[in-house]
């Protein structure tokens, strides 16, 4: 019944379109220096509401230490605050979040400096916790881009919306010229892209992701953590990942909009492919169904599946399917483990190669150690499981006090 009023005042909100634009219309931040926290998250709001605003544009509002911390510290003075009805998040510029600064991760690795990797996994993780168990509604509005920790810090919100602009229809339900803050349910005009791209960077899918993953419907998120593959807005609310707020008449649009071509048209191949119980099963599978179906998304699905890291494959597989069974924080804790070990470069280097291959020099061509399935070892894999180093403590989240909704 709370979040049911909250859901209903949320929509008075979006609906006045002077109040809409105290959230949502985004000013010139170019006199502000990125190198500034406080203008890396900038905050708006109301008498009862408080908004935060990824504003690193130029860099796709890629998270890094500060921004994290600040919006730890800001979420938890809004969550005290009796005066503050909801929450809400969003970015500036074309993306809400590209997710972690994996450019400012590599540096810092390639400079030894490991502690503040470290600082930065375990604040992006104690963050994701709070929003789990956040006590007020909390809105995050997917205007953009949205892609690894960029999910991680949206997902936990109690209501997720998209920011579009409906196209001129002869439907008067749809009809609109002016921007509205709503979830996707039919074409947006701007650019909105959800990814989990990690594997193919030598990582693996965090901040809550084998959580969030493992819980879509049948073996999509296996498809999603190891292929890296986009969804669009309207893929998103068909999938479960977006709220629909909209009225009933309208979510037959959804299914409109999602075509043939669409991987959700899919799932049943998805299933048969990514329901097997390893990598190599999974390839076989998929070999298998694009010669039986001559089906494009078999192929493309295989040859994401040999660009990516053989070990963050294999690495990435597990972390979902054990996700299955687990609550958030069991999730998150299992993902810093994984990443601090994967940092670690005690088993591979694959993290810092992929970032270099990708986003560094930009050859497209990373050299993954080991470099193929077979030489993948389950000793291996079961590294980045493992527990941290004596001197080095687990993850710690205040599970006593707070207890996730999720």
């Amino acid at each position: 019944m709370q979040r049911a009023k909250a859901f209903e005042g949320l929509k008075r909100c979006v609906s006045r379109r002077g109040h809409h634009r105290a959230f949502s219309s985004q000013p010139n931040y170019a006199r502000y220096h990125d190198d500034h926290v406080q203008d890396l998250v900038m905050v708006e709001g109301r008498t009862k509401s408080r908004a935060a605003i990824l504003n690193r544009p130029s860099a796709l509002n890629a998270l890094n230490t500060a921004m994290v911390s600040r919006l730890k510290r800001l979420y938890e003075s809004w969550e005290d605050n009796p005066d503050i009805g909801f929450v809400l998040m969003k970015g500036s510029g074309r993306a809400f979040c590209s997710g972690a600064d994996a450019v400012s991760i590599y540096q810092l690795l390639n400079q030894g400096n490991v502690e503040e990797c470290r600082k930065f996994f375990e604040t992006l993780y104690k963050f994701v916790y709070i929003q789990g168990t956040y006590l007020k509604p909390h809105v995050a509005i997917l205007d953009g881009i949205t892609m690894g920790g960029g999910a991680g810090i949206s997902l936990p919100g109690m209501f997720r919306v998209g920011l579009i602009k409906l196209e001129a229809s002869s439907n008067p339900l749809i009809k609109s010229e002016v921007q509205v803050c709503v979830t996707s349910y039919c074409c947006a005009t701007f650019l909105q892209v959800f990814a989990n791209p990690e594997a193919q960077m030598g990582f693996h899918p965090d901040a809550g992701a084998s959580y969030y993953l493992s819980r879509l419907p049948g073996y999509l998120g296996e498809y999603l953590a190891l292929t890296g593959d986009k969804l669009n807005g309207v893929e998103m609310i068909a999938c479960g990942l977006l709220h629909i707020y909209s009225l009933n008449a309208r979510l037959a649009m959804v299914e409109e909009r999602v075509d043939r071509r669409s991987i959700l048209s899919k799932l049943e191949g998805v299933d048969r492919c990514f329901s097997h119980d390893t990598i190599e099963e999974i390839i076989d599978a998929l070999e298998k169904e694009a010669a039986d179906s001559y089906d494009e998304w078999c192929t493309t699905a295989l040859k994401k599946l040999k660009e990516a890291s053989p070990l963050s494959l294999k690495v990435s597989l597990r972390s979902i399917r054990e996700g299955r069974f687990e609550s958030l924080h069991h999730c998150l804790a299992r993902e810093y483990r994984i990443s601090l070990n994967g940092i670690s470069k005690q088993v591979s280097s694959d993290f810092c190669e992929g970032v270099r291959a990708r986003l560094v020099e930009k050859d497209f061509a990373p050299k993954w150690d080991p470099p193929s399935l077979k030489e993948v070892s389950k000793d291996m894999v079961d590294c980045y499981f493992s527990p941290l180093p004596e001197f080095e403590p687990e993850l710690e989240l205040p599970t006593a006090s707070r207890e996730p909704f999720m």
